[in-house]
C-alpha cells in the first residue's frame, strides 16, 4: 500500500498540502479531485519524490520514502509518473521509448525484444515501434507515455491530468484503457485532475482537496451519496 500522513508542504510560507493523509492499493484507482490551486499537484509531487515534505511521511509498501530527514529517490520508489505533458522524448522512436527503460533490467535479447513486445501490446502500439513522437497521434502519444511508464514495471502509477487537451471520444478510449490495466496489472492508480467526469469514469475512491487540505476521502459511492460538507457537494455537483 502506498499512505501519506499528515504530509504538509509550503512554499514561501504559504502551504500548498496542509496535513493530508491518504492512501491507494494496489489493484485500485484513487481520484485526486480538486480546482487549480488546490494543492493537488503537489501532493502528487511530494509522493513522487521530486519535492521534500516540510513534515509528514510518505511510505511505499511499508517502507519510508519521504519525510523531512528521508527522502528514496524517485526512480527507487516502485511507482511511475505520467505527466500533463508526457515529457516523451523527441529523438526516440516508440521501441526506443520502451527499450530506454527496460535496458536497466539487463535482459537478453530476447526477452527484451518479449518484454517489448507485451508492453506495446498492452497499449495497442505494436507497428509503431519506429514511428517518432511527432509521428504519433494525440491519443498515441498518450499510449506510449503509459507504455513507458509499463516498462519500469512499477506497483504504482501516478498521472498529473494526462487527458486534459483530448477531445472526448479519444479521452473515453483512453479511461477504459487505464481500467483494463489496472485489472489486468493489478496497479495502485492515482489521478490527479480537475474534471469530475473523469474521476467519476475512473475512481475506485475519490480524494477530494480544497485549499490544501483533504475534505473527503472515501469510496466514490460513499462520496457521492455522503458528502461531508458543502464544498464537496458543490464540487461534485450533488443536489
Amino acid at each position: 500500500m502506498l499512505k501519506t500522513e499528515n504530509i504538509t508542504k509550503s512554499y514561501n510560507k504559504v502551504e500548498a498540502v496542509k496535513g493530508v493523509t491518504l492512501h491507494v492499493a494496489p489493484g485500485e484507482v484513487l481520484a485526486i479531485l480538486g480546482s487549480s490551486g488546490s494543492g493537488k499537484t503537489t501532493l502528487l509531487r511530494l509522493i513522487a519524490g521530486f519535492e521534500r515534505p516540510d513534515a509528514g511521511i510518505v511510505s511505499i509498501e511499508g517502507i519510508d520514502a519521504s519525510s523531512p530527514i528521508k527522502m528514496i529517490e524517485p526512480s527507487k520508489r516502485k511507482l511511475s509518473m505520467i505527466f500533463q505533458d508526457l515529457a516523451l522524448w523527441p529523438h526516440m522512436t516508440v521501441r526506443q521509448h520502451i527499450e530506454f527503460v527496460l535496458k536497466k533490467d539487463k535482459l537478453s535479447k530476447n526477452i527484451l525484444n518479449s518484454e517489448i513486445t507485451t508492453i506495446l501490446d498492452h497499449v495497442s502500439l505494436n507497428g509503431h515501434n519506429s514511428r517518432y513522437p511527432h509521428q504519433l497521434s494525440g491519443g498515441e502519444k498518450q499510449r506510449l507515455a503509459i507504455a513507458r511508464a509499463l516498462a519500469s514495471h512499477a506497483n504504482y502509477l501516478l498521472m498529473d491530468e494526462p487527458f486534459s487537451s483530448l477531445d472526448s471520444m479519444l479521452k473515453e478510449d483512453l479511461q477504459q484503457l487505464i481500467i483494463e490495466l489496472k485489472n489486468k496489472l493489478h496497479m495502485g492508480i492515482i489521478y490527479v485532475t480537475h474534471n469530475i467526469e473523469e474521476a467519476l469514469v475512473l475512481a475506485d475512491t475519490i480524494a477530494v482537496m480544497n485549499k490544501g487540505r483533504l475534505e473527503q476521502m472515501d469510496s466514490k459511492d460513499k462520496v457521492l451519496a455522503n458528502p461531508k460538507n458543502e464544498f464537496v457537494r458543490r464540487l461534485l455537483r450533488i443536489e
